[in-house]
């Protein structure tokens, strides 16, 4: 299943975007957007980890509090 979200981007991204697709890497810009926010997730599912991890281990130490 898709989702459709609607998004403001600067006009110079998007311009780029247009290149790539212009120069063969990516067919359209929706490929462009789906790879770039796969990248995105992927290069920061290590630090939203560590920062469950640590919420977990402040919790357990120290009971219900913000650190």
């Amino acid at each position: 299943m898709n989702t459709i979200i609607q998004a403001e981007i600067p006009q110079q991204l998007c311009q780029q975007a247009q290149l790539l697709i212009q120069q063969g890497w990516a067919t359209n810009l929706q490929e462009v957007i789906n790879e770039a926010l796969r990248r995105y997730v992927e290069s920061h599912e290590g630090s939203l980890s560590e920062a469950f991890i640590q919420d977990d281990v402040a919790w357990g130490l120290h009971g219900d509090v913000d650190i």
